[in-house]
């Protein structure tokens, strides 16, 4: 068997698990997750690119932290299963989101970020059910795509990166949501180059708003679009450092900020992450 159709055997299980609405962990444990599930699916809700222009220019000053950055070689469940067991419940994760198939390629054994998500969590019931993002995408004939992100709240996840349930499910909110694809933009459409950077750093202000206004302390992030969606990790990380390090309305606005950066083949992306949120 290939490890594409491995992953995708494992998909086709977490759809059982969803649908059951419980799992078997290694103890033998039957594990219920059904109610958790149902309140993330019915809680989840899409964010329209102009709703969230309105929830950025509603800001008001919050409570101020002293914000600590990390940024870690991990996954972004890795991230947040460590971040849960030492008190940051709740973590906010972006789903690094595929603009127009739910889940991305995950059905089909497809690996890259928001394919982990969606088999060891509770997530894609949350999402397909969403389909104006996905459908406004598609309509809009453009890899800049529309600012339009899901929000969806205490997840549960019930696996750990080799895919093994865990003992115990834990919660984490997502927000799934597309970053400009660079690479798709400079093939199609090289006279929206100049676009990418005012765009992204757009969304990431909507994003930043969406996290406040659901009140979340701590948040997942990481290299967003920098697989094969293209977007240069250096760029992508001084995009993020504009709003979290320069921007008044959140900078301290959140308690902790890690960026889960997971580099295996030392490609450089860990490291311009590094640079610019190290002993902040």
């Amino acid at each position: 068997m290939s490890n594409r159709d491995y992953r995708a055997g494992i998909a086709q299980e977490t759809l059982t698990v969803l649908e059951r609405g419980d799992y078997q962990n290694a103890r033998g444990d039957t594990v219920s997750i059904a109610d958790a599930l149902a309140f993330a699916k019915a809680q989840s809700h899409h964010y329209s690119s102009q709703r969230l222009a309105q929830l950025s220019a509603a800001l008001v000053a919050g409570e101020a932290y002293n914000t600590r950055f990390e940024v870690r070689n991990e996954s972004t469940l890795a991230a947040a299963r460590r971040g849960v067991a030492v008190g940051r419940m709740n973590p906010l994760c972006l789903n690094f989101a595929s603009a127009k198939n739910p889940g991305g390629g995950f059905l089909g054994g497809a690996e890259a970020q928001e394919e982990n998500l969606a088999k060891s969590s509770g997530l894609y019931p949350c999402i397909v059910q969403m389909n104006a993002m996905y459908d406004a995408n598609r309509a809009l004939k453009s890899c800049i795509y529309k600012d339009d992100m899901i929000y969806s709240p205490k997840v549960p996840v019930f696996r750990d990166d080799a895919y093994a349930f865990l003992d115990k499910p834990y919660l984490a909110s997502m927000v799934t949501a597309p970053a400009v694809n660079r690479g798709a933009l400079a093939r199609n459409e090289p006279e929206r180059m100049q676009d990418v950077a005012p765009c992204m750093l757009q969304r990431i202000d909507k994003l930043l708003a969406l996290a406040l206004h659901h009140g979340h302390q701590d948040l997942i992030l990481g290299a967003w679009g920098c697989g094969v969606f293209g977007n240069l990790p250096e760029e992508m990380a001084g995009w993020f450092a504009a709003h979290l390090l320069h921007d008044p309305r959140y900078r301290n606005a959140f308690r902790h900020v890690t960026f889960a950066v997971l580099d295996r083949k030392d490609s450089g992306t860990f490291d311009a992450f590094d640079q610019v949120f190290r002993r902040r």
